[in-house]
């Protein structure tokens, strides 16, 4: 799976994990000089709070374009830290 932003690829990984319709990428497979920590948090009832990423890449600024759980509770333990997208927001393939 790749994730792009223009023809910028911001995330590569075949080791993907799939939740609810979306893929959460491991850590190690963002390009961490594109993500910019976000102020936004969520709240999910069985996965715990999101912090949210701002993604930076081909001249623009996305906001909000990713999330993960960097505190999971004990049912979404697999995925803490791994990264999300919105697929509104930027191409996943």
């Amino acid at each position: 799976m790749q994730v792009k932003v223009g023809n910028t690829l911001i995330a590569e990984s075949d080791q993907t994990i799939v939740v609810e319709g979306n893929h959460y990428f491991p850590p190690d497979s963002i390009k961490k000089a594109h993500y910019k920590e976000s102020n936004t948090h969520t709240t999910c009832p069985w996965k715990g709070v999101a912090s949210y990423y701002d993604v930076e890449a081909d001249g623009k600024t996305i906001s909000d374009a990713a999330w993960y759980y960097p505190e999971t509770k004990d049912k979404a333990e697999n995925i803490k830290n791994y990264v999300a997208f919105y697929k509104t927001k930027v191409t996943i393939s």
